[in-house]
């Protein structure tokens, strides 16, 4: 198994952000980045942005150890 790099961590660390998020959002209609940052604002559009990216990164990541 390999071991997790920096770029790893904060992938998944957004990813946890961002499902708990949708979870927050599918349980009690509370979106937490708009909430902290205000909604559609250009900070939460980044936060939405790279949690996005993140999830793009950790497919790729977890169809290449799925071919291990």
């Amino acid at each position: 198994m390999r071991k997790l790099n920096g770029l790893d961590w904060v992938a998944l660390i957004l990813v946890i952000i961002g499902g708990l998020n949708w979870g927050l959002v599918g349980l009690f209609k509370f979106d937490l980045v708009a909430a902290i940052f205000g909604d559609m604002s250009a900070i939460s559009r980044v936060v939405y942005t790279l949690v996005g990216i993140a999830a793009l990164y950790e497919a790729a990541i977890a169809s290449k150890l799925m071919k291990k």
